[in-house]
């Protein structure tokens, strides 16, 4: 067992489960003790293959999937999820390989939006999705990109 192994089983939980596995649940399936679990969730975190919320072994986004409500509800395989932003909507049905319906909010406007998707492409409206802060500078401040 590597790292590796401990991100394949994060992203596994949240795909069956929609919701981010505890460092407990982790070390229990894979027998380690909750500080080897710990060790190997903050190695992922500086490695950027989840995001912890801060101080914490809190996972709050294992990209596409979000720990915690947000504005992006991705409705698949009879499960909601949450996505961190509007791409992360789109990569859910992507990484699930499913469709989906998406209930999101505009952020400015407040105003609610549904999207769906099937076989990979969005079947209705010709939306656009802003990224104010360009990919190289996500990590700047990943909560607020």
């Amino acid at each position: 067992m590597d790292i590796w192994d401990v991100r394949a089983f994060v992203y596994q939980h949240f795909a069956d489960t929609t919701h981010a596995p505890s460092v407990d649940e982790t070390a229990r399936h894979f027998n380690l003790s909750n500080e080897e679990a710990g060790e190997i969730y903050k190695e992922l975190n500086n490695r950027h293959a989840f995001f912890l919320e801060p101080e914490t072994l809190s996972i709050r986004m294992a990209n596409p999937f979000s720990g915690i409500p947000t504005d992006f509800k991705v409705h698949a395989n009879g499960k909601t999820y949450f996505a961190n932003c509007a791409w992360d909507m789109l990569g859910i049905p992507a990484a699930l390989h499913c469709d989906a319906v998406i209930d999101a909010v505009f952020t400015k406007s407040n105003e609610a939006v549904q999207l769906e998707i099937r076989d990979g492409k969005v079947t209705n409206g010709e939306l656009l999705v802003h990224f104010p802060v360009r990919f190289a500078h996500w990590y700047d401040d990943l909560v607020f990109t």
